[in-house]
């Protein structure tokens, strides 16, 4: 069965014969099922009134465990922002009663976000329909499928890894 990319593969072995494009044969399909995944989880985010960017800070702080709270700037690392970026996160998130801002204990000139009760319950709901969301996406593979998937993403994934720890450099 072909998809669309064997369409566009075909087009450029024509109009390019001398041109290895073996490389997008591989990520022309990661590009296209990123867009597919970004807009079906999109969707999950969206019916909790919450964007991609707000979902990561409530996820970093639940995963982090009890007391599910950071200062900002371990939040900015993890999540590789600009300070202005999380800024603008936390404000809608306290704003909607999902986090608050409290001062640092430790640091009078910082504060410590954490989860409100109602951010520890959306949270818990969206990370539901979040799964089941990437259950749907990746659906067509079985679970050897997926392993070996993750493990050739991961191998492709820790050279960079390495160039930048932590993720992306701006």
């Amino acid at each position: 069965m072909n998809d669309l990319v064997d369409l566009v593969l075909s087009q450029w072995e024509q109009e390019c014969p001398n041109l290895d494009i073996s490389p997008m044969s591989v990520l022309s399909r990661v590009f296209r099922f990123h867009a597919f995944a970004a807009r079906d989880v999109g969707q999950a985010f969206k019916r909790h009134n919450l964007h991609q960017g707000e979902f990561d800070v409530l996820a970093t702080l639940y995963r982090t465990g009890a007391p599910h709270a950071m200062n900002p700037q371990k939040l900015v690392a993890a999540l590789l922002l600009t300070s202005g970026a999380m800024t603008n996160r936390l404000d809608r998130l306290e704003q909607a009663g999902l986090l608050a801002r409290t001062p640092n204990p430790d640091d009078r000139r910082g504060v410590i976000v954490a989860l409100t009760p109602e951010g520890l319950r959306v949270i818990k709901q969206v990370l539901k329909d979040y799964l089941r969301e990437l259950e749907a996406l990746l659906a067509p593979l079985n679970a050897a499928e997926r392993r070996q998937m993750a493990g050739l993403l991961k191998k492709l994934l820790i050279p960079h890894d390495q160039e930048t720890p932590g993720g992306i450099a701006a």
